[in-house]
């Protein structure tokens, strides 16, 4: 058989340049004139910046400045008759404005950082408006960016091109057959008779294109055209493609730059819908569009439309792309509350897929979750980037912590940015692991991470791809068609159970720590503001629900998958922890509100008392602990998700049975040394009769390792390199009230630490009260616990329940999760003891055999410069216990870390039934009470309980108001059925690990 050489094969692919190259002939230069300013400008304002005049080759600005250019110029007598276009590039951003002010039209510079194995980012064509065609006059407004999809200054930021020229249609047309067939051999088996057809036409077209006149182009385009009509027959598998935008809301790009990335990229798609009519194309995030809605009116009405035409789909049920290992159980179900009522209130439509093609690992909470908010389906590609193992499956059920399974779908050609080409269609038929149980499998196509969408390139491809002998048919359809597809013959799928961990990127678990920080803080205070507002909503508060809508949106958004996690460049976390300060002072002053009017007595429900102090417990069990008032030490016990009222004759002035030395801190249950050194050599449990700390090491050893990774990842061998530890410079003891605390300052490089570690009467956990002046380049500071306990897993604390991991090494899959996720705590028990690490803002843990390892801070410099450099405050505790984690009480010890009591001393109240009273409790030794809030709609109470051990549990929810009526809801509190209620109470029964979403109507 006659086969072309290899120097053949590589001028006929070499030759699609050649033909591109022919396709735009510019004609004239355009006029430049621009507006420079530092940040972004309306419309209306667009004359405001520094006035200056350019011409290709002048640099107009540095990285994310801003340009309004007036691009005028005449179209040339001889391209009146012919197809004449405007070619654009400013080596930046821009987006075209008609003479109202509304997008028109995006514009992305040639020379990205974009991967250009995944296709060509540059939109530089410009069509010429039909006011331009019939006068000749070239007059247009342009708003640019000085960055390129990923916020990189391109060229030095100088402009690139603005010329008139003319387009070849039938060039053009030549060239997209030409490469559709260059990209089917090049996949096509060798031997086959299919290859060796397809070769022959490309070979013969080259060799008839010289002068690329008429007459060559038609000759060369009927070769090509045979080709091209040869169908594929009986398919055993077909590619659901849809158009995609992947959109970082923030990464290497500040949050405001994402405003002007939405509007290039949703007018080029509305551009592309009118002249390719089988466009089908897809967006997530409601935040996205509410960006566009506020910002960009007009563009928000057309997406509308062609969402009504059944053209624009919209995907996702979160209000953002949110990270699913860092935000609480409640943050993730409020992300499906505001998007998908977003959806549903913006465009009658219910959106039943979650759309996370690029988080970093998934929950095992998530699929009930999902579920309860009314979400079937799952799509991501990430899990293909694991550094270890490769995940199994595209197709498969995923079981959560609980059992609930939802359809999951994990894209075969392992990117969302395909470029929908012959090669990305035939990977996806190679890869898809499950095409022997499924005829369909999805493909994403366009520009993403920075925006930018399908060019006209993609679409071309996909009109010669729909059903092209060689490879799987395509067709442009909604990716929820395709879901429902997939459901239709899912007995044979596999199943995964458990977390999806990625094993990759596991340095997001620590990278920012203050925002990690915030993020947590905000979550435990609006719960504790929407349970007090609440219980004072019912003393005839007005409950400020909008403004808590607007509150918990923007703590949603920070949680996306590139800013909570830590991975975004330095501005935006300058800008997040400035607002994060903000919204916490505004959460604050409305808790403040909310208990000054308990005591207000509207209703009558509370009343001013003559006592003096009120302590508020906001956890669902009843707590005894210690608190300083102004007036001094108090032992508060306090009722569930209630108040006691205390007087100043209760303050204790006596003093305790405590030890407070250099090397030595005691209570009545709990001696602990320490080493010269400062490091906790013991913590002998007096109760319980044992040791701690493992025999012969020592605890809390503030370890500094080197640390060359990214804000991404870890570098898997960091171990193995020498670390250092912070210095001990001076220690000392002391008492205060009920506490012993020894207090000890370290030193390291340019950093220095205080320590007070704290024991308090009666309590068996230790608080390691941590300030950290942290000034290190490429370092981490860990601080480990080697325990004297055995076990084969750890159990570790995640959204609504916890999860068992191994602390061993016995397969590849245990290797690989050598830094894992936690929320408020970390456990390992044996059957007689244990004892766990508690704390109040970290996540990352390196877990193996008898040792907690907890990540405190690092210190990367990509893509977030100085990244944590300055102050910290934390804290972290070392609980021992008898028994297991739930004998032990670890959870309700790390929820009380988290959330202490709450004292008010200026407007103390009294009940009805007394100075003491729990608004709601739960009687049951599992379940948990999580959150108290007012309805989304109407005045109802809802409250969402979870069982927290694993296990059946029968439970009793209590009221102090009086139940008219009360239901059993779905997480976006739309009715299931009725419950039977007495005057204040209701009888539950869980299963394991069950979320319940209750909604009462009170009297």
């Amino acid at each position: 058989m006659f086969r072309f050489s290899e120097k053949q094969i590589e001028m006929m692919i070499q030759f699609a340049d050649d033909i591109k190259e022919k396709i735009y002939t510019p004609k004239t230069p355009l006029n430049i004139e621009g507006y420079t300013t530092k940040e972004p400008l309306h419309f209306d304002r667009k004359t405001e910046g520094e006035k200056k005049t350019f011409k290709p080759g002048d640099k107009w600005g540095d990285v994310f400045d801003c340009c309004w250019f007036h691009i005028t110029g005449d179209v040339p007598e001889d391209c009146k008759d012919k197809h004449t276009v405007l070619l654009i590039d400013f080596n930046g951003e821009a987006c075209v404005f008609d003479n109202h002010g509304n997008p028109q039209r995006g514009l992305t510079n040639g020379s990205s950082s974009f991967c250009f194995s995944l296709g060509q980012p540059g939109k530089r064509v410009l069509q010429l408006s039909n006011d331009a065609k019939q006068t000749g006059k070239i007059d247009i407004w342009i708003d640019a960016g000085c960055n390129d999809l990923f916020g990189t200054l391109c060229k030095d930021g100088r402009i690139e091109q603005a010329d008139i020229a003319v387009c070849r249609d039938d060039i053009r047309d030549l060239y997209y057959d030409y490469w559709t067939i260059r990209e089917l051999m090049q996949v096509l088996d060798k031997d086959s008779a299919r290859y060796a057809r397809a070769s022959r036409a490309l070979y013969e077209a080259m060799v008839i294109l010289h002068n690329f006149d008429e007459d060559e182009v038609k000759r060369a385009r009927d070769l090509l055209s045979k080709e091209l009509s040869r169908k594929s027959l009986d398919p055993c598998l077909k590619v659901s493609a849809v158009g995609h935008a992947h959109m970082d809301l923030a990464w290497l790009w500040p949050i405001r730059e994402t405003f002007r990335k939405a509007a290039r990229t949703f007018s080029t798609v509305l551009d592309l819908m009118g002249r390719y009519p089988e466009y089908i194309f897809g967006a997530s995030q409601p935040q996205l569009y509410q960006w566009v809605k506020d910002e960009y009116p007009n563009l928000y009405s057309k997406i509308k439309e062609k969402v009504a035409e059944g053209r624009w789909e919209l995907q996702g049920g979160m209000w953002v792309e949110s990270d699913t290992n860092l935000p609480s159980g409640e943050s993730l179900i409020r992300q499906f509350v505001y998007g998908k009522t977003f959806y549903r209130e913006e465009f009658g439509l219910d959106v039943r897929n979650l759309w996370l093609p690029d988080v970093f690992g998934y929950s095992a909470s998530l699929p009930q979750i999902m579920k309860t908010c009314g979400v079937d389906y799952f799509m991501t590609q990430k899990l293909s980037w694991n550094d270890t193992n490769k995940f199994p499956h595209h197709t498969f059920y995923w079981k959560g912590l609980d059992g609930t399974a939802v359809l999951s779908h994990m894209l075969p050609e392992e990117t969302y940015n395909s470029n929908a080409g012959p090669q990305s269609i035939a990977k996806s038929e190679k890869n898809y692991a499950q095409k022997a149980v499924s005829d369909r499998c999805l493909m994403l196509f366009g520009i993403g991470d920075g925006g930018g969408g399908p060019g006209a390139e993609h679409l071309e491809k996909l009109k010669r791809l729909k059903n092209l002998s060689g490879l799987p048919p395509v067709k442009q359809e909604f990716s929820s068609d395709f879901f429902e597809h997939l459901n239709q013959d899912s007995a044979n799928y596999p199943q995964w159970h458990g977390e999806l961990y990625l094993e990759k990127h596991r340095g997001t678990y620590t990278s920012q720590a203050e925002t990690k920080k915030y993020n947590r803080m905000l979550e435990l205070r609006l719960r504790d503001l929407e349970f007090l507002a609440t219980v004072a909503m019912q003393n005839g508060w007005d409950y400020p629900q909008e403004r808590l809508d607007e509150i918990w949106k923007e703590v949603l958004l920070y949680q996306f998958h590139d800013i909570l996690p830590g991975s975004s460049i330095k501005r935006v976390y300058d800008e997040c922890l400035e607002r994060y300060e903000l919204l916490l002072q505004e959460v604050q002053q409305l808790t403040r509100d909310a208990l000054k009017s308990l005591s207000e007595n509207k209703n009558g429900r509370f009343d001013a008392s003559s006592n003096d102090i009120a302590v508020f417990n906001t956890l669902s069990w009843k707590r005894s602990e210690w608190v300083q008032t102004k007036y001094g030490w108090l032992k508060a016990e306090v009722e569930p998700m209630g108040f006691r009222c205390f007087k100043k004759s209760e303050i204790i002035e006596e003093s305790f049975p405590l030890k407070a030395e250099r090397k030595l801190l005691e209570n009545e249950l709990i001696r602990l040394e320490f080493s010269e050194d400062g490091r906790l050599i013991s913590a002998y449990d007096k109760q319980a009769g044992f040791e701690t700390i493992h025999e012969g090491s020592k605890g809390n050893t503030l370890d500094v390792y080197t640390d060359n990774g990214d804000a991404w990842d870890i570098l898997e061998d960091y171990q193995k390199l020498p670390s250092e530890s912070f210095k001990l410079e001076s220690s000392s003891a002391s008492l205060s009230g009920p506490k012993a605390i020894l207090e000890q300052t370290y030193s390291y490089g340019n950093s220095n630490l205080t320590q007070k570690i704290v024991l308090t009467h009666d309590s068996k956990r230790i608080d390691f009260n941590t300030e950290v002046d942290w000034h290190e380049n490429s370092k981490m500071l860990r601080t480990k616990f080697p325990l004297n306990v055995f076990s084969h897993f750890a159990t570790c604390d995640i959204q609504f329940g916890n999860l068992r991991r191994p602390t061993h090494t016995n397969t590849s899959w245990d290797k690989a999760m050598l830094e894992v996720c936690a929320h408020k705590f970390v456990d390992i028990s044996q059957k007689d003891r244990g004892a766990a690490i508690l704390n109040d803002c970290k996540y990352g843990y390196n877990l193996f055999g008898n040792v907690i390892d907890i990540n405190l801070l690092r210190s990367t410099s990509f893509p977030g410069k100085e990244a944590d450099q300055g102050k910290h405050s934390f804290t972290y505790s070392l609980l021992p216990h008898k028994g297991d984690l739930m004998q032990g009480g670890v959870a309700e010890a790390a929820s009380e870390l988290n959330s202490p009591l709450i004292i008010n001393e200026d407007c103390p109240i009294h009940s009805e039934s007394g100075n003491s009273l729990s608004f709601f409790d739960i009687e049951s030794e599992t379940a948990v009470l999580e959150t108290v809030k007012k309805a989304q709609e109407g005045s109802e109470v809802v409250l969402r309980l979870y069982e927290s051990a694993g296990g059946s549990s029968e439970a009793k929810l209590k009221s102090a108001f009086e139940i008219e009526n009360a239901c059993l809801t779905n997480a976006l509190e739309e009715e299931i059925c009725e419950l039977k209620s007495s005057s204040q109470e209701i009888n539950l029964s869980f299963r394991p690990w069950e979320i319940k979403t209750i909604k009462l109507k009170l009297e």
